[in-house]
């Protein structure tokens, strides 16, 4: 497994894909666990399995199909990746990264990034969907950052500023779906953390400190990569579980996945009206 993603490597993808598709979507969107359900309403659709794409890291969660959903939502072509692979399954995090580049060289222009959550904010209850106004890329900070080894100058600059990574126009558009469709929103910060295991309750204590919001294992490397190559990016976590903040409840992979059959409907109707607004 290579360390480093080569234009080649990506280019390599995006013709395999192109040879299981005619269509050319604008809008791409990314599922998280529990998520996926979303893209089983996209129709006619092209299914490609992850394993049918060259150099693509393979999905292994429950609750990740692994296969790219390709139609039209509201009656606007869109690529939907159903389940993403994460650093914690033994990827480079620069091949976390891949699938984005991926999509940018297919011609999206608008990312839509979801991921299931934990709550760190005591507010925050399960079934709450909160927008992502800003993240705290702390594996990153530490050395894990995707854009990590030789730059590829055809998708963006070495030292790219990360001040507006989450498009304000598209929050804007996401707070006007939500409000028409009388979904209550938070909106926060998001931090990624390594995984597997789940934090304990000093970290979510720490989390809190330094301004988190909710956390995951996801999204921050996608979006990294997104933005570095100039594609609009909107943020969504649908908050799975309960802070833990005391140590009093214990967090599992089925609760997340149990929480998705709340938050899949209001993150559903918020990214209609999103795409419906575009």
């Amino acid at each position: 497994m290579s360390e480093f993603v080569t234009l080649e490597m990506i280019d390599e993808a995006v013709s395999a894909i192109r040879s299981q598709t005619d269509r050319e979507p604008k809008i791409g969107l990314i599922l998280g666990s529990g998520l996926g359900d979303l893209a089983e309403s996209v129709s006619p659709a092209d299914h490609i399995h992850y394993s049918k794409i060259p150099n693509w890291p393979q999905s292994t969660i429950v609750g990740h199909k692994g296969r790219l959903v390709i139609g039209d939502l509201e009656d606007q072509p869109v690529l939907i990746m159903q389940g993403r692979a994460h650093y914690y399954e033994g990827y480079p995090m620069t091949l976390v990264g891949f699938p984005v580049r991926v999509m940018i060289r297919l011609g999206i222009e608008v990312l839509v990034v979801t991921n299931a959550a934990g709550a760190v904010n005591p507010d925050y209850e399960p079934g709450d969907v909160m927008l992502i106004n800003d993240h705290i890329s702390l594996v990153a900070m530490t050395g894990l950052n995707p854009l990590r080894g030789p730059n590829i100058d055809e998708f963006g600059e070495r030292f790219p500023d990360m001040s507006q990574q989450y498009n304000p126009d598209l929050l804007k558009t996401a707070r006007a779906a939500a409000k028409e469709k009388k979904i209550s929103v938070r909106e926060g910060v998001y931090i990624c953390l390594a995984g597997p295991s789940f934090e304990s309750p000093a970290d979510l204590r720490f989390l809190r400190g330094i301004g988190v919001d909710a956390v995951g294992m996801s999204t921050v490397p996608e979006v990294i990569t997104a933005h570095h190559g100039g594609i609009k990016v909107l943020g969504m976590s649908g908050i799975s579980n309960k802070a833990n903040l005391d140590g009093s409840t214990v967090t599992t992979h089925e609760e997340v996945l149990e929480a998705g059959k709340i938050l899949v409907p209001k993150m559903d109707a918020i990214i209609r009206g999103v795409i419906n607004k575009l």
